[in-house]
C-alpha cells in the first residue's frame, strides 16, 4: 500500500523533482561539472563515494526541504546510503518533506529502429522490494528516442508500460521515462507518435492502476495536455535534457501542468570549490527558479 501522505504531496503539491540519479555511466560527467575531474580519482568505488558527497551536500542544503522540492530521485548506491547518519529515504521524507524515489533502470540497449530501449532488469522485483522496505515511494525508468519512428517508439513505450505495471504490483509509484533527445532532428514528430502511444497505453490500465510519466520539454508548449489530465496520470514531470537552467525554466514555464524533475540543471551551478554559503546560497537560487517554473505559468 503507497504511503498516503506522500501520494498526496507528489500528486499535489507545488514544488518539483529533484533528479539525483546519476549511475555509473553518467557519474564522471556529474563530477566534471562539479569541478572534479578523473585524474582526483582511482576507480569505482572512490567515484561513488565523490558523487554521494555531493548528494548529501545537496540533500542537507537549507533550501533543499519538501516546501519547493517535493520529491528526489535516487541511484541504488544513494538510497543505501546515509545522511547525518540517517539513511536517505528516512532523512529525505522525515527530515525534509522530501519524496523519495528509486532509478531502476540498468541502461540503454544499442540503438535501434530510431530509440534505445532498457536493458532487461531480471533481479527488478527483489529491488523494488528492498526499495519498498527502505521507505521509497516510486521508481523512474529511462528510454531514449532519438527519431521519429513509430515502430521503435511503439516498441519503448510498450516495454516501459510492462514493466511500470509491474513495479504497480510492488506497491510502488512508477515514474515512466521514454526520454526525446533534444538533438533529434525529427523532436516535434516524435513527440507526436509518442503522445499517442502513450495516451494508448494509459487507456489500457486497470482501473485504479496509475503512473507518472517524465518527458521532454516539447517542442509545442501545452502540447502534452491530454497526458496531463488522463485519469491514470499522477504528475507529468519535465526532464531537462541537456538544457541551460535558464533555457529549461524558461521552456517549461510555458507547459501548464508540468513541473520539473532536473539534474543536470539542478546541478549546473555547483562546485566542489564553493564554501558552504557559496553552495547554499547558489543552490537555494536555482530551486527558487526552477520552482518558479513549475508552478507560475506563463
Amino acid at each position: 500500500m503507497m504511503d498516503a501522505k506522500m501520494l498526496n504531496k507528489i500528486s499535489s503539491a507545488p514544488g518539483f523533482i529533484a533528479a539525483l540519479d546519476q549511475s555509473g555511466g553518467s557519474t564522471p560527467g556529474a563530477l566534471r561539472l562539479y569541478g572534479v575531474s578523473e585524474s582526483d580519482y582511482q576507480g569505482d568505488e572512490e567515484m561513488f563515494r565523490l558523487v554521494h558527497a555531493m548528494r548529501v551536500r545537496i540533500m542537507s542544503a537549507p533550501a533543499f526541504t519538501g516546501d519547493k522540492v517535493i520529491g528526489a530521485i535516487l541511484f541504488e548506491r544513494t538510497m543505501d546510503g546515509d545522511v547525518e547518519g540517517q539513511p536517505v529515504p528516512s532523512y529525505l521524507w522525515e527530515k525534509r518533506g522530501v519524496v523519495p524515489f528509486l532509478k531502476v533502470d540498468k541502461g540503454l540497449e544499442a540503438e535501434q529502429n530510431g530509440v534505445q530501449l532498457m536493458k532487461a532488469m531480471p533481479d527488478l522485483d527483489a529491488l523494488l522490494i528492498r526499495g519498498r522496505e527502505k521507505g521509497m515511494f516510486g521508481t523512474k525508468m529511462r528510454s531514449v528516442i532519438g527519431h521519429a519512428d513509430k515502430g521503435g517508439i511503439a516498441a519503448v513505450v510498450k516495454q516501459q508500460f510492462e514493466v511500470a505495471r509491474q513495479i504497480i504490483g510492488q506497491g510502488l509509484m512508477p515514474i515512466v521515462e521514454p526520454e526525446v533527445s533534444i538533438k533529434s532532428p525529427t523532436k516535434a514528430e516524435a513527440e507526436a507518435i509518442l503522445r499517442d502511444e502513450i495516451a494508448a497505453q494509459l487507456d489500457k490500465l486497470p482501473a485504479g492502476e496509475t503512473v507518472m510519466l517524465k518527458l521532454t520539454i516539447p517542442t509545442v508548449a501545452d502540447f502534452y495536455a491530454p497526458l496531463v489530465a488522463h485519469k491514470s496520470v499522477v504528475r507529468v514531470v519535465a526532464l531537462s535534457g541537456g538544457y541551460s537552467t535558464a533555457d529549461a525554466c524558461e521552456k517549461l514555464s510555458h507547459n501548464h501542468g508540468m513541473i520539473a524533475s532536473f539534474s543536470r540543471a539542478l546541478a549546473e551551478n555547483l562546485r566542489v570549490s564553493m564554501s558552504d554559503a557559496e553552495f547554499n546560497a547558489s543552490l537555494a537560487k536555482t530551486i527558487d527558479a526552477i520552482y518558479a517554473a513549475s508552478v507560475n505559468k506563463a
